[in-house]
């Protein structure tokens, strides 16, 4: 689907929720700067080109508490191959120019920029939302506020353990989509996809319109599949990363392999 060159990031997310032509949207997962600046980009590229709709770009940070260990790890190996925050961003733009890209990061990076600086960045950068999974609901309104001044989607998380009453307030607030936590605890790759997914998503759909994305545990297409049976999006991000960074060590392209990955999971929501 072609979108605007106009349109806001959030009409950007709208749009690439209905113009797939599959059960479900495709939102793969890569840490920037990893396993260097240059690497990422390309692998942002296989990305676009294995099928995905979105992409969420990781910004990396010496203590990410959603991250399980391989995207932990990333975060570090890329820290220490010296990748800044700026050096990182600069690396979004042309990945922004062909899907719509989420970035991701934890409050600290924003803050130490400014919340009016750091989102004045991304609109120059084209990026569509933003995920800052650190930031609870009750703490949000100012991050929120300079968002939609911009655009910018501010995409909320919900969990198995959110209650109905909160959910209901994070998803009046919601922008571009609910990302729906399968699992409790930290990202990762999971054998099985959690019991009680439906209800899960069910519950999230009676406090809103906005499309629901499933992410943390989705590690094949067998589990793919089964989110695009409830959910509007499938988001993947551990098997990716492992597999680029399995890749990188070996001297392989990690690139060529993270595109075959993508190309099966989106064959499997079609």
């Amino acid at each position: 689907m072609r979108i605007s060159e106009t349109a806001t990031g959030i009409e950007r997310i709208a749009a690439a929720f209905t113009g797939h032509g599959r059960r479900a949207a495709l939102m793969p997962y890569l840490m920037g700067g990893f396993p260097s600046v240059d690497q990422a980009v390309a692998i942002a590229d296989a990305y676009v080109d294995g099928g995905a709709d979105l992409i969420e770009f990781g910004l990396p940070f010496s203590d990410p508490l959603a991250d399980g260990p391989v995207i932990h790890g990333a975060a570090v190996d890329a820290l220490a191959a010296g990748a800044t925050v700026n050096a990182v961003l600069d690396s979004v733009a042309p990945v922004a120019a062909r899907v719509p890209t989420l970035v991701m990061t934890y409050f600290n990076l924003i803050e130490a920029q400014g919340i009016e600086r750091f989102i004045g960045r991304l609109v120059e950068l084209g990026v569509s939302g933003l995920i800052a999974p650190d930031i609870p609901l009750e703490e949000s309104a100012p991050l929120l506020a300079a968002c939609d001044a911009a655009g910018i989607a501010l995409i909320p998380m919900v969990a198995p353990t959110t209650t109905d009453e909160r959910m209901a307030a994070i998803c009046a607030q919601a922008r571009g989509f609910i990302y729906t936590v399968s699992v409790t605890g930290t990202t990762g790759e999971r054998m099985a996809t959690a019991e009680g997914l439906a209800e899960l998503v069910a519950r999230v759909r009676a406090h809103t319109d906005i499309p629901v994305a499933v992410g943390f545990g989705i590690s094949g297409p067998e589990q793919a599949s089964r989110v695009a049976e409830v959910a509007d999006g499938a988001i993947v991000g551990t098997r990716l990363v492992r597999e680029a960074g399995e890749c990188a060590a070996a001297g392989k392209d990690p690139a060529a392999a993270v595109e075959a990955v993508v190309r099966e999971l989106s064959d499997a929501l079609r």
